[in-house]
């Protein structure tokens, strides 16, 4: 562990398992408290939380669905009364949802704008007065390859993670003389539980391999560690190339 980030609080949402884990155990790593959100998996939740505890961190596990607004209200008054006020915010809740054009419902697309998109909105509006307290702050959104190329999960999925990186921009020019800077991470093709079962995309790389967590995590810790890097959105692709 490092004392960059000692006193500093994080949360991350979606953050039991996957990429959200791998940001945890970074952050955590750097000296921070971290708050681990989940919708449903509290017990993996609680393992990560008792893992960095362990490591001589503080950590603990909120159960929240970042979606709805009263549930993100209560789950920033918890984080700020047992962690302290979030000084970090990484958006990393999402689904994923596969649909062709010709099986895309209405109820699909909602879905998938509500909790990839309208979440960041929900908890950057509730993290913003902290951190505008204080004059500091790091936003950072999971995004996607999908934002700019066509993807493998649909167009509504395309479309959440394209508003993300809208808000992404439009946040960053508000705050940027308030200390909080909001940039994104866009990767793609992440070994994680998403891809497993799907090898043959392997050969759409050109490094010939999916990305990891742990090199996603790097890149969320390269933005939380620069004050002068904002409204950008670092893209993890291997070498793929979006039009």
């Amino acid at each position: 562990m490092t004392d960059d980030l000692k006193g500093r609080t994080a949360l991350v949402t979606g953050g039991s398992r996957g990429i959200g884990a791998a940001i945890c155990r970074a952050l955590a790593a750097s000296g921070a408290a971290v708050a681990i959100n989940c919708r449903e998996q509290i017990g993996q939740a609680e393992q990560l939380a008792d893992e960095i505890s362990k490591s001589g961190g503080r950590a603990v596990a909120i159960t929240a669905d970042v979606s709805q607004r009263d549930a993100v209200a209560a789950m920033v008054e918890r984080v700020a009364a047992e962690l302290g006020p979030i000084d970090i915010l990484v958006n990393n809740a999402g689904i994923a949802i596969t649909r062709g054009i010709d099986d895309l419902t209405e109820k699909d697309f909602d879905r998938t704008i509500l909790v990839n998109l309208k979440s960041v909105f929900l908890c950057t509006q509730a993290v913003l007065p902290g951190m505008r307290a204080k004059k500091w702050g790091r936003i950072v959104n999971i995004s996607s390859g999908a934002a700019r190329g066509a993807g493998s999960i649909g167009p509504h999925y395309n479309a959440s993670k394209a508003g993300m990186e809208g808000l992404t921009r439009g946040y960053a020019a508000r705050l940027v003389k308030e200390g909080i800077t909001v940039n994104a991470v866009a990767p793609s093709l992440i070994e994680t539980d998403m891809m497993s079962g799907q090898p043959q995309l392997v050969s759409r790389i050109p490094l010939g391999r999916f990305g990891t967590t742990d090199e996603v995590a790097k890149a969320v810790m390269l933005l939380v560690d620069n004050a002068y890097m904002t409204g950008q959105t670092i893209a993890l692709s291997g070498g793929m190339a979006f039009n």
